[in-house]
């Protein structure tokens, strides 16, 4: 087995997606269709751009038989996130998801704090905890929702925010700035910013599908202005689009009483795991960016 860097090329980024979807399947279940041309063309995008920001840290896996499996992970100031790690079916129980793990550990060495959005294979889960990540138990909120039942959130609340902005909100919340994330995200979201004597704080909208909104992260200095940015963003979503929002932990129960109020329907969503740090209270990261 050989490990090198990933490349911006057709092939590697086809490699990812084929492992991932391969990987993600349920046991037994048939193939999935491959994505949508406007959502690989986003997930290329994705990798592209960890890929010009941190290629050390993205690695694919291959032997003589092919690409066996794939690690994709970022560096933001004293921040490391681990933003995909996927084994090919038939490698698994093999040694190429800990050899993957190694090297994107190796890239973080420094960082005073880890995040990792895992899922909930067992494998995994022993895997980070191993690593010395503590996992907290996480769940998904999903499904379409009655905005109507939101109260009008209260306070000032505006549309867009100045890149320094944001980073320093992260530097506070998570101990470490998102960087180019932000423009990144700005591609395909829409993005709500408060800055008020109650606090501070920012959420990005994923809007760009036709029948789904994402949370694609919140990070705000107090619970009072996380919970009016979330409620906000979840006012605005179009009749009949479903909403997603992952990574909610226990100490996110303002999350889920807002989630839960718009009728989002809870579900098992793997583990928060998280090194250096405990969940910050006004803090919901998504599963790339983290």
């Amino acid at each position: 087995m050989i490990l090198r860097t990933l490349r911006d090329t057709a092939d590697d980024l086809a490699d990812v997606q084929r492992i991932t979807t391969a990987a993600f399947a349920a046991p037994g279940a048939p193939p999935e269709p491959p994505p949508a041309p406007a959502r690989q063309a986003r997930l290329d995008a994705l990798h592209r751009h960890f890929l010009r920001h941190d290629q050390d840290g993205s690695l694919i896996a291959y032997d003589a038989s092919g690409a066996l499996g794939a690690v994709v992970t970022s560096r933001r100031e004293s921040v490391w996130g681990l933003s995909l790690l996927v084994v090919a079916p038939e490698a698994q129980g093999k040694g190429v998801g800990r050899a993957l793990l190694d090297r994107a550990l190796a890239y973080g060495e420094g960082c005073a704090r880890g995040i990792i959005s895992g899922s909930l294979d067992p494998r995994a889960a022993r895997a980070y905890w191993a690593a010395g990540f503590a996992l907290y138990p996480a769940v998904r909120l999903e499904g379409a929702l009655d905005p109507a039942r939101l109260p009008v959130a209260g306070g000032p609340l505006y549309e867009g925010g100045d890149p320094d902005f944001l980073d320093a909100v992260d530097r506070q919340v998570r101990g470490g700035a998102h960087g180019p994330d932000h423009a990144e995200l700005l591609r395909d979201c829409r993005l709500l910013t408060v800055d008020a004597a109650d606090g501070r704080g920012y959420c990005f909208i994923d809007m760009s599908l036709p029948d789904k909104v994402e949370l694609m992260g919140l990070s705000a200095t107090t619970e009072a202005v996380a919970a009016r940015l979330l409620t906000a963003a979840l006012r605005d979503v179009p009749a009949g689009r479903t909403v997603k929002i992952s990574n909610v932990t226990a100490e996110q129960r303002w999350a889920v009483d807002i989630a839960l109020t718009a009728r989002l329907q809870p579900e098992p969503g793997g583990y928060l795991c998280l090194r250096g740090m405990r969940p910050p209270v006004g803090f919901v990261p998504t599963g790339k960016y983290l």
